[in-house]
């Protein structure tokens, strides 16, 4: 897939202290990217969905201090970013009510400081292992050509006895992340689904098929791997194309021997969400009927409409079952 570049840059003059700082002001002028230097963003467009589509294609260059991380349950022990908000337009994505109207990128280039704050957490834990997620608000393989801040985090989890990194991507530019060293301390998974799914409501990401090549080039550098099947729809044909899904998945994968993880999670919306959702895909085919779901009590204070038990347990069943058919080396961490 082609790498993404941003209609407009805006970088904080702060930023270019540093390297990734640097090299992301180089990226962005040999791409011929109008650049504002500025640590504020404007974007003034006449509606919901204008504004929506100006953001994606926005990106902000600045700097992260964050000291506390918050905890990443059930992925991780905690979650650090090094952007967020990404180039894709997934229109079930869960940060549509928690990203604003304007979800510009921001790309946060003060690496160092941040894998400071990651030794701080590793080294109260000692002897434990504690485990970070870096893509609980963004794609950092969609913005790691711009930065390489993935690959200087990558190379830091090498070198520690007691850090683990785990992230998910829909996107294939994994390249420079092949030949380095990573200890097996970095687990990637990669986000699919169904043909259906991908085709109609993940715009802007990479197709099926590149993204199974880029899972080829990742197992076949040792990473450790892993699945997000998310979210799972229930529509005309959906068993049979899910288990398309698996099995291209198992032909792709079919050398490596090491444990590959699946997480599973069902398709669900908040009432906030539709709204936010229609608004800025107004033609979209997702299904949002709230009659035919079910309210489930969420662990961020909200309800949220999930399928009705018969189908959710359908769901689960069918997918482990498919699973466990194809995968000897397969587990289940979880399925929500």
């Amino acid at each position: 897939m082609k790498l993404f570049t941003p209609d407009t840059a805006y970088i904080n003059p702060k930023a270019l202290e540093y390297e990734c700082g640097k090299k992301a002001e180089e990226f962005l002028k040999k791409s011929n990217v109008p650049i504002i230097y500025s640590k504020n963003v404007k974007i003034d467009e006449k509606s919901i969905s204008k504004n929506y589509a100006k953001s994606k294609q926005t990106i902000l260059i600045t700097t992260n201090f964050q000291k506390k991380l918050q905890t990443c349950k059930p992925s991780a022990d905690y979650q650090f970013s090094l952007s967020s908000s990404c180039p894709a337009n997934c229109e079930y994505c869960y940060l549509q009510t928690t990203q604003g109207e304007k979800p510009y990128m921001k790309i946060f280039v003060n690496i160092e400081d941040i894998l400071n704050v990651i030794k701080d957490h590793i080294d109260k834990n000692i002897p434990s292992i504690t485990t970070f997620e870096c893509s609980s608000i963004t794609d950092p393989i969609a913005l790691e050509h711009i930065t390489g801040s993935l690959k200087k985090c990558i190379e830091y989890f090498a070198s520690t006895e007691y850090g683990r990194l785990r992230l998910v991507t829909k996107f294939d530019n994994v390249d420079s992340l092949l030949d380095i060293n990573h200890n097996k301390h970095t687990k990637f998974r990669f986000s699919i689904n169904s043909e259906y799914v991908i085709n109609n409501f993940e715009h802007n990401t990479c197709s099926l098929s590149q993204r199974i090549e880029a899972i080829r080039k990742i197992a076949n550098s040792g990473y450790p791997i892993g699945f997000i099947i998310a979210p799972i729809m229930l529509y005309d044909n959906w068993e049979y194309e899910y288990k398309n899904l698996i099995e291209n998945l198992k032909d792709a994968l079919s050398d490596y021997s090491e444990e590959i993880s699946f997480e599973l999670i069902q398709h669900r919306f908040t009432s906030t969400a539709k709204e936010l959702i229609l608004n800025r895909f107004p033609n979209t085919k997702l299904d949002l009927n709230e009659d035919k779901r079910q309210l489930k009590w969420g662990p961020y204070g909200k309800f949220k409409y999930v399928y009705p038990k018969d189908d959710s347990s359908r769901i689960k069943d069918y997918m482990t079952n498919l699973i466990n058919k194809n995968f000897s080396n397969s587990f289940i961490e979880y399925f929500t």
